[in-house]
């Protein structure tokens, strides 16, 4: 069995709750794409933790933890993430966590020139993470990157890094005029940071097939959601990576295999962390009355997310991307505020009504197009049945099943593991 849990909006929809609960079924967890420029944060009975690199399986005993090829690891964050986790009693050894030797790592001149450029752009920012995440992905296309696997020849790195650090330094020192970076620093980071991974590092492609041949259930966790994919997503307001479902198997080493599920989670209103067209968006006292009440600042940076209603051409599109055959509707109990839900049925395009989601362009003339429907303003984050919802949450939940065209399996109605309903 192989299943993808993907995002179907902007990102942070929670998947790696759903993640965390849902591994319970299988045995390995794979990140497939992206790098340390989001955050899943998943609470149980062992307290709250905060994921940027390492799939939310990490925290069953009993699970494979794969980083794929297709990400992008900044290993001194993942070092820094491992020994947190280690102090709040996460075991992580070579045997529940597993490193591809293809994946690309994030160098601290990646996250420099993030920043540089940022700044740059001035009003003009995409937004960034500055994480370093388009430039290492830059790199990885021009074939001018290291991957893990090179750090079991030093002697290849170290020379490679010279000349890679000569071609930086033309754009670092004689395009943003910065202070030029040295090989000795390149050098030293593989070596504090690299060395003490190299135990986790492996064939993931060579693994992950064996483990499908034993009939092994298998995970794909993604990273942001079907709108900030590179290719489907609001570009170039996007992620640099491939987050939709299909490419799960190929950015996790196994592009032989084929999924078996995909599910798809989103929240029960709409959130977007960064710049970029979000037609729903509210504003002023609106805007942080939802923002208080679902906490909504990201994970990874701590900014606050921009929120509205649910929006049903945004997730129509984003379920269609993702191949969902079923969706985890999450955040549900954060509407229990209204007495009235708004949702985003429709945009307005130049006076003409559209239902389908345009090309990314035109989204900065689409004007929202609202229905109301009945809340049911009570407490139900106490709720673990469906028979113990109010019928107007109920309703909400058919009313978004039929709006999308897809079946809702599950609903979470507060962020503890066991907050979920299985409708």
């Amino acid at each position: 069995m192989l299943t993808s849990v993907c995002g179907i909006n902007w990102g942070d929809e929670g998947k790696g709750k759903m993640v965390d609960l849902l591994s319970e079924d299988y045995d390995i967890v794979c990140r497939y794409q992206g790098g340390n420029n989001a955050g899943h944060t998943v609470i149980n009975e062992r307290g709250k933790f905060v994921l940027n690199l390492l799939p939310s399986g990490i925290l069953r005993e009993n699970v494979v933890n794969v980083l794929g090829m297709g990400m992008v690891i900044d290993i001194r964050h993942l070092a820094e993430e491992m020994a947190r986790l280690r102090e709040k009693g996460v075991k992580i050894s070579p045997a529940n966590l597993k490193i591809s030797d293809r994946a690309e790592i994030t160098m601290p001149y990646h996250v420099l020139l993030d920043c540089l450029e940022e700044e740059r752009l001035k009003d003009k920012k995409f937004g960034s993470t500055r994480r370093g995440i388009a430039p290492v992905y830059a790199d990885r296309f021009m074939k001018k990157g290291f991957r893990m696997g090179e750090l079991f020849e030093p002697d290849r790195l170290y020379s490679r890094a010279k000349e890679i650090v000569e071609w930086k330094n033309l754009t670092i020192e004689g395009g943003y005029h910065h202070a030029p970076i040295t090989a000795e620093e390149i050098v030293e980071y593989f070596k504090t940071y690299g060395e003490p991974l190299k135990e986790y590092i492996t064939d993931v492609g060579l693994y992950l097939n064996e483990a499908a041949k034993a009939g092994k259930k298998i995970m794909f966790e993604a990273q942001l959601g079907a709108l900030r994919d590179v290719d489907y997503g609001i570009w170039p307001y996007t992620s640099s990576s491939l987050t939709i479902a299909a490419y799960a198997p190929i950015g996790a080493g196994v592009p032989n295999l084929k999924l078996d599920r995909s599910i798809g989670i989103m929240k029960a209103y709409s959130t977007c962390v960064g710049e970029g067209p979000f037609t729903a968006e509210y504003f002023g006292e609106e805007a942080e009355k939802l923002r208080a009440a679902g906490g909504e600042y990201g994970a990874a940076t701590g900014r606050p997310r921009r929120v509205g209603p649910f929006d049903v051409v945004a997730s129509s599109y984003g379920i269609r991307c993702q191949g969902a055959d079923e969706v985890v509707l999450t955040k549900l109990d954060i509407l229990s505020i209204y007495e009235e839900i708004e949702v985003c049925v429709a945009y307005e395009l130049d006076g003409k009504r559209i239902t389908d989601f345009p090309y990314p362009a035109l989204l900065d003339r689409c004007k929202p197009v609202y229905e109301k429907v009945k809340g049911w303003h009570t407490d139900i984050s106490k709720c673990r049945k469906k028979e113990e919802l109010p019928k107007e949450a109920l309703d909400y939940i058919a009313y978004l099943e039929r709006a999308c065209s897809c079946k809702i399996t599950y609903v979470a109605v507060g962020p503890e593991r066991d907050a979920v309903i299985k409708l």
